[in-house]
């Protein structure tokens, strides 16, 4: 089978294309990988450093369900309609992945099947589809920093699943374990930083009263 990042290249470049595609379109590129595959194209352009606004809440949705799915032991994935149709902006694709191949490129250099029974077994799916999810749920809550890190977790997770690397998925893993402690970070901060500041505006408040 050929590498993702060779059939993207000639599906989104190389092949001429309308000016809008929709999801379903794109998952003729996906063969049996079809779990790793979705993880990687719908978290990659949250995982970049481009602008891709209106993706981040959406595509979280989808992945959290994608990877609920799979620690049901699903083999065929189900995606809600409203996501299937959604078009996308052919240009505003090819942008995020003039960013996002090179990357690929770079991962498949040192992929290869291994650590088979993490990306195979029950067990081990289950196991990328618990944080998978929790990624997934990370992505969709709209407050800066709760997004690219997981996304960059499931990306590096999906791939190596998509390619049987045990390996690789399990430094996604790591990934997001350091997402899930970010994301947690900033909402602590944001609920403790808020209770506080309520506070001062109690005191200041009663201050005024006398």
């Amino acid at each position: 089978m050929a590498k993702l990042s060779a059939e993207l290249q000639r599906y989104f470049f190389d092949e001429e294309r309308l000016s809008q595609v929709t999801l379903p379109e794109i998952l003729t590129l996906a063969g049996e990988r079809i779990f790793g595959f979705l993880f990687v194209i719908l978290s990659l352009p949250s995982a970049l450093p481009v602008p891709a606004p209106g993706y981040s809440t959406p595509f979280g949705i989808v992945i959290a369900l994608l990877a609920l799915q799979m620690i049901a032991g699903s083999k065929s994935p189900w995606i809600p309609n409203w996501v299937a149709r959604r078009p996308m902006e052919l240009k505003a694709v090819q942008g995020v992945l003039k960013a996002g191949i090179p990357w690929l490129r770079r991962i498949e250099t040192l992929s290869r099947p291994r650590l088979l029974p993490i990306c195979t077994s029950f067990p081990g799916r289950m196991t990328i589809g618990i944080f998978i999810t929790l990624m997934g749920i990370s992505m969709i809550i709209p407050i800066p920093g709760t997004n690219t890190l997981p996304a960059m977790g499931i990306f590096v997770t999906g791939f190596g699943l998509m390619e049987d690397d045990g390996a690789i998925s399990l430094a996604g893993l790591v990934v997001c374990l350091m997402g899930a402690a970010l994301t947690t970070s900033i909402l602590l901060a944001l609920a403790f930083g808020g209770a506080s500041l309520l506070d001062l505006l109690k005191t200041w408040v009663k201050g005024l009263g006398g």
